[in-house]
């Protein structure tokens, strides 16, 4: 059967300054071509405010990151920044940094010593973690040689410090974050500094946001209240996709405040941000008493009491409370350590889409021509019903103009500087070297039932210079009818530039029911262009 016939005329990118060099004018060859020829630009001061800003985006394969892990997830608690002072006894046992030398095998609580032994027990006892602690007297470090190195573990949780963070153990955090890393951060109420040292967890904790060598504007989208709750029992939003809320160790309903702070939300700094348990009398950016955000390829978690963490039992001479056992508690800690860790999927305002390749994994390059737009016969039966399985995007492959999509003028095109993944068409984003912003959208409906996978082939070339700082970016997100962010799926920069395509996967199963629109948003800076070229999308069900 005869191929689409294409547009006898292409729409004419608007009038821009010419573009810079960009992928080398190959033969059109199924991902070979598209070697970035970069042209270095007079160099011109950009804001340091522009740079903090353009760092958010996650940086591919250059920097040590958490090893994929197979099977067990692998976390770290904190025990440098004095989560024993006072009546504190914020450690998982008193044998570090292996609490299975106290106990190889706990069944209770008591089996390991400290306040936030429920906490590990209950992940130790799934078989599906392995728990160290990073003892008083160490430092934290990212990229090292170290056995507690962040790089080799996928969360790390730092109950209520302390002690503040150095300038290198800042960056630390922020690098094993935007590489793909999880960190659960929990603060306590203003003015509870245990060891009196002057800085008390809200204060380091804003401190690690605002005064860090990565990102300093605003990195994850929130910020602490500096307050002090005596009580209240905060509820749970209503989402049943959001996999902390609902996840493998059960549903959160609400948490509890004996003496604690909440957060202001800041989307607009990080759209990730999202609020899960607020305050009575709280919603929307205001009152979160628990929140999840995003950044690089990384995920972040906050809770406002360090008392819910606490099971009543630990050191001798503690004066300690059960609140792991109050309200949702237990579920929500255990819940966010397993999408901290990445054994669970979605979070932040990503409600259903989990990344198997993109800024998770880097993605997976593989040869052979991709055709796309083939729609597949087939019934796949299983407890959510009988789903028909199919390729749900029209004009995959982008070889029928702009059907089926609604893009920036001149982004879906033919021209011989960027070579596309196969046939002559594909979606050229950026590029221009002047500030600017092109999007690629198109809406589907998910049946219910279904199973749904994303996947398309990218290739950036850029002619930035910089190995540390993200100045051009690429966001792949899913959105509502209204527009409003319903996940992020990835985030792309001049950072992630290399030669050919690369294919990028993920997982759209959250999502089923839904109509939504997969939107591509790419936006580039004032100086030196960075080029996205997508091409042979697929979303495809069974």
């Amino acid at each position: 059967m005869p191929g689409p016939i294409r547009p006898t005329a292409r729409p004419a990118r608007p009038a821009r300054p010419s573009r810079r060099v960009v992928g080398a004018l190959a033969a059109v060859a199924v991902a070979a071509a598209c070697a970035a020829v970069q042209q270095a630009d007079a160099a011109t001061p950009r804001t340091s405010l522009a740079a903090q800003a353009a760092s958010r985006a996650h940086t591919d394969g250059t920097a040590a990151r958490p090893a994929a892990s197979s099977g067990t997830r692998r976390v770290l608690f904190d025990d440098t920044k004095a989560e024993t002072a006072g009546n504190a006894d914020w450690i998982i046992s008193t044998s570090q940094p292996d609490p299975t030398a106290q106990n190889p095998d706990p069944t209770k609580e008591t089996d390991w010593t400290g306040a936030i032994s429920s906490w590990g027990v209950a992940l130790q006892k799934t078989g599906d973690y392995t728990l160290d602690t990073l003892p008083s007297g160490d430092s934290i470090t990212y990229g090292t040689s170290g056995a507690l190195d962040l790089k080799n573990f996928d969360a790390f949780v730092l109950p209520e410090p302390n002690i503040l963070l150095t300038s290198a153990e800042k960056t630390a955090l922020m690098e094993f974050v935007r590489n793909g890393g999880g960190l659960f951060l929990i603060s306590d109420h203003n003015g509870s500094d245990r060891n009196n040292d002057g800085a008390d967890s809200p204060k380091i904790i804003n401190d690690l946001m605002t005064n860090n060598s990565v990102d300093s504007s605003d990195p994850f989208g929130f910020s602490v209240d500096l307050l002090d709750i005596s009580s209240d029992s905060p509820k749970a939003i209503s989402d049943p996709s959001d996999p902390v809320l609902n996840g493998p160790f059960g549903a959160v309903a609400g948490s509890s405040i004996n003496d604690g702070t909440t957060f202001t939300l800041k989307p607009s700094d990080n759209s990730s941000v999202k609020g899960l348990v607020y305050r009575t009398g709280y919603s929307g950016d205001t009152g979160a008493f628990f929140a999840t955000s995003t950044f690089g390829s990384g995920r972040v978690a906050i809770w406002g009491d360090s008392s819910t963490i606490d099971d009543g039992t630990g050191e001798s001479g503690k004066t300690l409370y059960d609140g792991w056992n109050t309200a949702s508690n237990a579920a929500l800690a255990l819940n966010a350590t397993a999408w901290l860790s990445g054994a669970t999927g979605g979070g932040g305002t990503t409600t259903g889409g989990t990344s198997t390749g993109g800024t998770t994994t880097g993605g997976t390059t593989t040869g052979g021509t991709t055709t796309g737009g083939t729609t597949t016969g087939g019934t796949t039966t299983g407890g959510g019903g009988t789903c028909s399985s199919g390729q749900l995007l029209a004009n995959p492959g982008f070889e029928s103009g702009n059907t089926g999509w609604t893009a920036t003028s001149g982004v879906i095109t033919n021209s011989s500087k960027e070579p596309a993944h196969s046939g002559s068409y594909k979606a050229w984003l950026n590029g221009y070297g002047d500030a600017n912003t092109a999007t690629l959208a198109q809406t589907v409906t998910i049946p219910s039932g279904c199973s749904a996978s994303l996947s398309f082939w990218l290739h950036i070339d850029t002619a930035e210079t910089t190995s540390s700082t993200a100045y051009d970016t690429l966001k792949a997100q899913v959105v509502n009818s209204s527009g409003s962010v319903l996940g992020t799926l990835a985030t792309y920069s001049n950072l992630n530039a290399a030669s050919g395509y690369t294919q990028r996967t993920f997982d759209l199963s959250g999502y089923a029911g839904q109509t939504v629109t997969v939107r591509f948003t790419g936006t580039e800076d004032s100086q030196k262009q960075t080029s996205f070229v997508i091409d042979d999308t697929a979303l495809n069900v069974g």
